[in-house]
C-alpha cells in the first residue's frame, strides 16, 4: 500500500504499462509551428519577479506568432497540485509533476514558461534530466532577499517573519541557487542601471533567437509545415484508423 505521494508515483510504474507512440513526430509538429519546443524554467525567491518576467516574455513571443503556454506556481496549486503542501517531500513532488507536464508541451513543439520558486537544486536537476539539456533553459532571477522582501506584494514575508508561515523559502527554509543556469537575470545591469521586466524578457528573447528556438528544425527535404507532418506520418506506415465506427 502506498503511504505517501512520492510512493504513489513509484507505484505507477507497472510492468503492464507500455508507452504508446503518437502518429506525428515531434519534429513534424515543430516544423508546422515553425519553432522548437523547450521549457524556460524561471527560478528565484518569492518576489524576485519570476511571474512578471514570464508574462512579459509570453506577450513578446505571442506578438511574434510563437505558440507558448504559461505555468505558474500558485495557479498549479489551485488544481493539479492542490493536494500538496510545502514540506520537502511535497515540494519535490510538486516540481516532478510540473516537469512531466512541461515535457508534454515540449514534445508537442510548444515553448513552456514555468515560473516556480523550485528552491532545491536536485528537483530542478531532475526536471532537466527528464527533458534533456537542450529542452531545459534555466533562468535564475538573482534578486537579493532584502529586495524581494521589500516588495512583498503578497505579504508573505511579513507573515513568515511573524512566525505565521513556517518553512518559508529564504526565511526559515533554504533556497539553493543554480550553479550553471543558462540565463541569470539581476536587479541591475552591468552598468548599474535597474532592469525592468521588458529588458529581462529581451535578454531571454536574444538567447532563444541565437540558439535557434524561434525557428523550426531543418527538414530533410523541401517539404515543410503540415505537408511535412503528413509525409512523416506516411513514412512510418501507421495504419489508417477508421473513426466512423
Amino acid at each position: 500500500m502506498c503511504n505517501s505521494i512520492a510512493a504513489q508515483a513509484v507505484c505507477g510504474k507497472d510492468q503492464h504499462i507500455t508507452w504508446q507512440e503518437g502518429a506525428v513526430r515531434r519534429e513534424a509538429k515543430e516544423r508546422a509551428l515553425q519553432q522548437r519546443g523547450c521549457v524556460i524554467w524561471f527560478t528565484g525567491l518569492s518576489g524576485s519577479g519570476k511571474s512578471t518576467v514570464a508574462c512579459t516574455l509570453e506577450h513578446a513571443l505571442f506578438n511574434r506568432g510563437v505558440l507558448t503556454t504559461l505555468l505558474d506556481g500558485d495557479n498549479i496549486r489551485h488544481g493539479l497540485n492542490c493536494n500538496l503542501g510545502f514540506c520537502e517531500e511535497d515540494r519535490a513532488e510538486n516540481i516532478r509533476r510540473v516537469g512531466e507536464v512541461t515535457k508534454l508541451f515540449v514534445d508537442s513543439g510548444l515553448i513552456a514558461l514555468a515560473s516556480f520558486i523550485s528552491p532545491y537544486s536536485r528537483d530542478r536537476d531532475n526536471v532537466r534530466a527528464r527533458l534533456g539539456p537542450r529542452d531545459f533553459i534555466e533562468v535564475y532571477l538573482k534578486i537579493p532577499l532584502e529586495m524581494c522582501e521589500a516588495r512583498d506584494a503578497k505579504g508573505l514575508y511579513k507573515l513568515a517573519r511573524a512566525g505565521k508561515i513556517k518553512g518559508f523559502t529564504g526565511i526559515d527554509d533554504p533556497y539553493e541557487a543554480p550553479e550553471n543556469p543558462e540565463i541569470t537575470l539581476e536587479a541591475c545591469s552591468a552598468d548599474g542601471r535597474p532592469q525592468c521586466p521588458e529588458s529581462m524578457a529581451r535578454t531571454i528573447l536574444t538567447y532563444l533567437e541565437s540558439h535557434g528556438y524561434l525557428r523550426a528544425p531543418m527538414a530533410n527535404n523541401a517539404v515543410s509545415g503540415p505537408a511535412r507532418a503528413i509525409a512523416d506520418w506516411a513514412e512510418r506506415k501507421t495504419p489508417v484508423l477508421d473513426y466512423s465506427i
